[in-house]
């Protein structure tokens, strides 16, 4: 059974930092994409980067490129999302996703996705 427990979220001021940490446990996961989603009310879930397990490659979505960085601690089981100069329009919740496989081209569509974390609140305040 897999399970993704995110960690780390919380009310920053515009121009900001967090880190969100995603634990993961229950399957070897060298072979899986992970991803971070974001979701703000009223909106839909969308994609926000994802990494490669087995070889650390990255692929962000264009509103975050330059201010969130995606890592992964083998050792822990653990994905990060570091997150800079943050932006009232990045407050959502923010979940973490586990995609088996990796057929040719990056999954950033929710539906791809068949784990998931419970979510945790990003509040940016201006």
């Amino acid at each position: 059974q897999v399970q993704l427990v995110e960690s780390g979220g919380g009310l920053v001021q515009v121009g900001g930092s967090l880190r969100l940490s995603c634990a993961a446990s229950g399957r070897t996961f060298s072979s899986y994409t992970m991803a971070w989603f974001r979701q703000a009310p009223g909106k839909e879930r969308e994609f926000v980067v994802a990494i490669k397990w087995s070889d650390g490659s990255t692929y962000y979505a264009d509103s975050v490129k330059g201010r969130f960085t995606i890592s992964r601690d083998n050792a822990k089981n653990t994905v990060y999302l570091e997150m800079n100069s943050l932006k009232p329009e990045d407050t959502a919740v923010y979940y973490c996703a586990a995609h088996f496989g990796f057929f040719g081209s990056w999954p950033v569509r929710p539906m791809q996705y068949g784990y998931w974390g419970q979510g945790t609140q990003v509040t940016v305040s201006s």
